[in-house]
């Protein structure tokens, strides 16, 4: 099982285009992401300082571009990906790269908004001074006590004992004076509290523009910042990519979700490094590849085919799969139970773990063909529990 990841902002550095950038092929496409986010994308990747890319507005234009022209360089032939990953995922600003990579909207889509979601929370950013500090370590129940003590918010959960706290400064400089037991800290270098409250401006701005987004159920299954789900609705998709403007990304449900996939290889796309990171430590026994430079394509294709064996999503099907969001026990609905016909987001179930209950709909509804699950049964996340014939397909 391979799963293939984009990271967020903070994962450039000054330079980090340059041996990308002597492909003409790379160039030319990384110039018409460039066009299109009206933003001189090869100028940032390759001369720009350490500040100026730094700028959200700059940066995550950036990272999302570069993410996606290198995954043209690693599958020159897209529909080898579609046949072959068994599921994407990206921390923050990088889910859009894995929202275009799976097809859900197209690249010249995600750079609109990743160019519209950048500038919203520059100016979010302004209205308050705010900024974000790590903390590494420590006690995981302690430290969201202190957090809640402080009114700060854990924006990014990233794994075992590694929470980024935001809020506005004067919470950020209480904390550095009450920190959590064997916990350091470390202030980022960002320009705001990200993934908060503090960023809702941003988010009417992108939703705005996101209902006038065409979409596609992705090809590949999207493992969801919000709560670690496997996604297969288009929609929700881009819902879920407006929402976390707003709200924590929980990397480490994600983690979880690739754990209960059965992941044995971690690709991750250039700037790479800090979620191949993360993975060693939370993932033992999984492998991971860390794409930087062009010089690794072979290499980086040798892992795509140790660890690639095959979409769980068939990429061009007659009928439809409703599939489990995560792990957990399922339950039939009665009156899914009773029916051959289901109705466009009808609830037939509800997959129910230790944590909660997660409602399942059949968004596009149609004929039952075969249930694939029965009541009771435990399931994994991705796993089919019912197929459809579409309503209108002969």
């Amino acid at each position: 099982m391979l799963v293939i990841v984009a990271p967020g902002q903070g994962a450039q550095s000054p330079g980090f285009l340059v041996p990308w950038l002597e492909d003409p092929t790379f160039a030319t496409r990384l110039g018409w992401l460039s066009t299109v986010a009206d933003i001189d994308l090869a100028e940032h990747g390759s001369v720009s300082d350490a500040e100026t890319i730094r700028a959200t507005q700059i940066a995550q234009p950036l990272l999302v571009a570069t993410a996606l022209v290198a995954s043209l360089e690693l599958f020159p032939h897209p529909a080898d990906a579609f046949g072959r990953i068994g599921a994407v995922a990206g921390h923050s600003v990088g889910e859009l790269a894995a929202a275009a990579g799976a097809r859900a909207i197209t690249a010249e889509q995600a750079m609109v908004l990743v160019r519209e979601r950048g500038q919203a929370m520059a100016r979010a950013s302004a209205v308050t001074p705010t900024g974000m500090t790590a903390v590494l370590g420590g006690d995981r129940d302690e430290v969201l006590a202190v957090l809640e003590r402080h009114g700060l918010t854990p924006a990014n959960d990233n794994g075992p004992g590694q929470i980024v706290a935001a809020g506005t400064l004067d919470q950020l400089a209480a904390l550095a004076g009450d920190p959590p037991v064997k916990a350091r800290l470390i202030p980022l270098s960002v320009a705001g509290a990200f993934h908060t409250e503090h960023m809702a401006p941003a988010v009417g701005h992108v939703a705005g523009l996101a209902t006038a987004v065409s979409v596609h159920d992705p090809r590949i299954p999207i493992i969801s910042n919000a709560d670690g789900h496997v996604l297969h609705e288009g929609r929700e998709v881009l819902r879920r990519i407006v929402a976390q403007i707003s709200s924590p990304v929980r990397w480490d449900l994600c983690l979880d979700t690739m754990a209960d996939l059965g992941v044995t290889g971690i690709l991750e796309m250039p700037p790479a490094g800090t979620l191949t990171g993360i993975a060693k430590r939370a993932l033992k026994g999984v492998e991971t590849f860390a794409l930087k430079t062009p010089d690794q394509l072979d290499d980086a294709r040798a892992f795509v085919d140790k660890h690639g064996e095959g979409s769980l999503i068939n990429t061009t099907p007659t009928w439809r799969m409703v599939v489990s969001p995560a792990k957990g026990t399922f339950h039939l609905t009665e009156e899914a139970r009773a029916t051959l016909a289901l109705n466009a987001g009808a609830e037939i179930g509800g997959v129910s773990s230790l944590r909660d209950r997660i409602p399942v709909t059949a968004v596009h509804g149609g004929q039952v063909v075969e249930w694939l699950v029965e009541d009771g049964d435990l399931v994994s996340p991705g796993q089919p529990l019912v197929r459809l014939h579409p309503d209108g397909v002969e």
